[in-house]
């Protein structure tokens, strides 16, 4: 590494920098300070700070620390939460344990997307397997608006799903009205398959369909320049090439960055072990970054 032995143990053996002195010495005070005011929000916090300490600092840092600590502003008023109107047709079965996800088919995702370039608006509906996250279908709309792409790609999943997997699946969706429809959940009536929705409003309640729609749709703009087309069976083409090419050639970084067919392959012949750990996920709506500061802060607790 070319690095002289004084030079290393120098580094080795050095100091906490001014900044991470500064941070800790904040986070304690904050702490002392909240369990002195508990009835004030991270701004007054900010400004206590700032007016008895003279210590100078920012308030979105004073608002991460609140996050870090799991705190907040305390009232000894009751709150009035009014119940939500609508009630989730489906439950959410995955929250945020999506990495337990252990083997294909397991859990299959779906959401719409649409093209606008040129005059056109297309409205395209994926579906992706999570495990191995190759794209089991699509769909084209007809019109803008129609519900027949949801139907036609679900159709084509329980194809594939008759020939590949016996073994139950999870089909986790938004909320959407198509989704919810008796129609559509009618279709997998006969099927091994429970259904599950993320929350209204949450779509980080579906990260995998989010993630791989927004590269979907960079990688057909930049690279495949569907933007050049200049009529439905140009786009068509474009986007079955686009498919093939990205279940079957696209290295995948989630994956090792081995191609999505290659993986499967991989997992069917015994070379990538099951681990069984989607069994054992605790569902909690809790977001995983706050649980693993609060883990770090319960671990530096104790030591």
């Amino acid at each position: 590494m070319c690095v002289s032995r004084s030079g290393y143990y120098k580094w080795k053996n050095r100091g906490d920098s001014d900044q991470k002195i500064k941070r800790e010495k904040i986070v304690k005070l904050v702490e002392k300070i909240h369990d002195e005011h508990p009835s004030h929000g991270y701004r007054w916090v900010h400004a206590y700070i700032l007016l008895n300490y003279s210590i100078s600092c920012s308030t979105s840092f004073i608002y991460k620390v609140f996050r870090y600590l799991g705190i907040q502003s305390q009232t000894r008023h009751k709150e009035r939460t009014r119940p939500r109107k609508i009630k989730d047709k489906y439950p959410n079965l995955i929250f945020s344990t999506w990495e337990t996800v252990d083997c294909p088919r397991q859990v299959i995702v779906s959401d719409m997307t649409t093209f606008k370039f040129w005059i056109y608006y297309f409205e395209v509906t994926f579906y992706f397997d999570v495990f191995t996250k190759q794209i089991l279908s699509f769909s084209v709309a007809n019109r803008r608006g129609s519900r027949e792409q949801y139907i036609d790609g679900l159709q084509k999943v329980l194809q594939r799903l008759k020939k590949d997997s016996p073994e139950p699946t999870i089909l986790h969706t938004d909320q959407g009205s198509v989704y919810a429809s008796v129609t559509y959940n009618n279709l997998i009536k006969e099927y091994n398959i429970t259904r599950s929705m993320s929350r209204a409003g949450k779509p980080t309640d579906n990260p995998v369909n989010e993630s791989l729609n927004g590269w979907i749709k960079e990688e057909l703009f930049m690279d495949f320049k569907i933007d050049k087309c200049r009529s439905r069976e140009d786009f068509l083409a474009t986007l079955t090439t686009y498919v093939d090419y990205y279940n079957k050639q696209r290295p995948c970084y989630a994956l090792g960055y081995d191609t999505p067919n290659n993986y499967y392959k991989k997992f069917k012949c015994g070379e990538i072990e099951q681990k069984n750990t989607f069994s054992t996920r605790v569902l909690t709506e809790v977001p995983k970054f706050v649980r693993e500061r609060k883990q770090k802060k319960n671990e530096s607790g104790k030591n």
